[in-house]
């Protein structure tokens, strides 16, 4: 590939990618609050809002191992805008929530073809700047994610709930005509035995940052993109304020981004990852005892910086010394375990919140962030550190 040829895929993938992102989260903001109009029950809100991830801790890992085999990264990328367009409307159209499971359901299928992007993005690179790529790439999608969440408010004012889920399909169309004209290098197909996949998703530079981002996904998706919104309608917030509230989260992660891209080669990724956990932690306590909205939105700052420095960091480390033959299947894996945490998050705090309510299932998570997190963090080794 020319230099030219490789600069204008760039970008291209970074405009896809702006808009694939757009597309999966003009909705999110207030989505828990949509769904809670449908049904009272927490739990049953928590299942709605958690098959978005469930869904992408079944296909991923699969996926990843379908485009190895095939030798072709593009169909996902394009088949992953297609679903978040027919996701959105679905949810938009939804009149019970049996309709918004399904609905969600079909982001999360959409939200897999993220595996192929990272890897067809990180081809572009050398391999030792695949955590430098990832934290670019990372960056576009917490961008795009910003201008989405910061609209969602205004939209609703303009035409209530639905508008965003309709604006959303318009935007995954358009990211579709982004990605076609990208040049796909061809590749030779790969077919490996059912022991040689078990031996590289079980290296430990493979899965040990894969079960840590698994860990920082339940506590993220548990509080922004779970039961925050809900808490801060308990305390009188708007639509608008809801939105607010996602938007700096995702503005303050931008910051964990390029902290992540400067740092790493200097303090190293262990120590970041360690950093990142500290700050989760205090932010997800502080969403615990919360008696205000300055008080929420202090506490989404932290969550926001801690996301914003291990999401890159880890997912670079989880291929960084894995063969470019084998890195979608190696990402397959980590974005599916990562999407476990997606899922778990609002699943199980949304049964827990019912049973307990909210204060304690939120001082629940924060106690599970410490230990599962910092445990974690001491067992990245000293080549994936470094």
């Amino acid at each position: 590939m020319t230099s030219s040829v490789r600069y204008i895929s760039i970008g291209l993938f970074i405009v896809a990618a702006f808009l694939y992102w757009i597309s999966l989260y003009l909705y999110v903001p207030t989505l828990p609050t949509y769904v809670q109009s449908k049904t009272e029950n927490l739990a049953l809100v928590g299942s709605i809002l958690s098959m978005y991830g469930l869904w992408q801790a079944v296909i991923r890992l699969p996926l990843g191992i379908a485009a190895d085999w095939w030798g072709r990264r593009k169909p996902f990328m394009l088949g992953g805008l297609a679903l978040a367009g027919l996701g959105a409307w679905s949810m938009g159209m939804a009149n019970t929530p049996s309709d918004l499971r399904v609905g969600r359901s079909i982001t999360g299928l959409a939200a897999a073809a993220w595996v192929t992007m990272v890897v067809a993005f990180n081809s572009l690179f050398p391999a030792s700047e695949a955590i430098r790529a990832t934290a670019m790439l990372t960056f576009v999608n917490s961008s795009g994610r910003i201008l989405a969440t910061g609209s969602t408010g205004t939209l609703n004012i303009w035409g209530g709930y639905t508008l965003p889920f309709f604006l959303a399909v318009g935007v995954a169309g358009v990211g579709i005509l982004f990605i076609l004209p990208i040049k796909e290098e061809p590749r030779s197909r790969l077919t490996r035995s059912p022991g040689e996949i078990i031996r590289l998703i079980t290296r430990h530079d493979v899965l040990v940052p894969s079960l840590l981002s698994a860990v920082s996904q339940y506590a993220l998706w548990t509080t922004t993109f779970g039961f925050n919104p809900i808490l801060a309608k308990q305390f009188g917030a708007t639509d608008v304020v809801q939105s607010m509230l996602v938007t700096m989260n995702l503005v303050v992660a931008i910051m964990g981004n390029l902290s992540a891209t400067l740092l790493v080669n200097r303090v190293g990724a262990r120590r970041l990852v360690f950093f990142s956990f500290s700050m989760m932690v205090v932010g997800v306590g502080l969403t615990s005892a919360a008696t205000s909205l300055s008080a929420l939105f202090a506490a989404q700052f932290f969550i926001g910086l801690a996301h914003g420095i291990n999401f890159p960091a880890l997912m670079g480390l989880s291929i960084r010394y894995v063969a470019d033959s084998e890195r979608n299947t190696a990402m397959g894996l980590h974005q599916s375990v990562y999407a476990v945490g997606m899922f778990g998050g609002p699943w199980l705090s949304g049964i827990l919140a019912q049973a307990m309510g909210l204060r304690s299932m939120l001082f629940m998570t924060a106690l599970a962030t410490l230990i599962l997190g910092l445990l974690g963090a001491s067992k990245l080794d000293v080549k994936t550190s470094s």
